[in-house]
């Protein structure tokens, strides 16, 4: 059985997540969702509203599961969790460059491979970073997200 994790902060979980963790179900038996936190980040949702918002919005997919990833080393929840996998979306080159030293990195310290999978083009443009931008100017994002996440962030709609 072939079990794959596909991490991130996820803050906020948005539509180019979704589509590549769903096509990642697609080619493994088992995808689990290790929602993280970045401490030199700072947050509008919290590790339990980011939980929330991803369980919602994986539920119809019953090979997805997602879980809190917790500190330490990514290659260690990934043998914790019985993955030989990691799975990465891809916007572009400069995303490859910056995801393939700690591909080899967690390939050398524990054997798990990464799996680079490249986003729709529809969603190359989207980041986490800019969606809560856009939305604290006043800009609305409900194309760009799950409806978790416009349901967390109320009528304003902003982060």
């Amino acid at each position: 059985m072939s079990r794959a994790v596909c991490p991130g902060s996820f803050d906020p979980l948005h539509n180019g997540h979704v589509e590549v963790i769903t096509r990642a179900a697609g080619l493994f038996d088992e995808v689990v969702v290790a929602v993280s936190t970045n401490y030199s980040k700072t947050y509008r949702f919290n590790t339990d509203e980011r939980l929330a918002i991803a369980r919602e919005t994986f539920a119809s997919l019953p090979a997805v599961s997602v879980v809190p990833m917790g500190d330490g080393l990514l290659a260690e929840f990934c043998r914790e969790q019985n993955a030989g996998v990691i799975v990465k979306g891809l916007r572009s080159g400069r995303d490859f460059e910056y995801e393939l030293p700690m591909a080899t990195m967690n390939r050398q310290l524990t054997g798990v491979e990464t799996v680079f999978i490249p986003g729709e083009s529809r969603y190359l443009h989207l980041s986490s970073t800019l969606l809560k931008e856009v939305a604290s100017l006043g800009g609305d994002i409900a194309q760009f997200v799950p409806q978790g996440v416009m349901d967390r962030l109320g009528a304003g709609g902003d982060t």
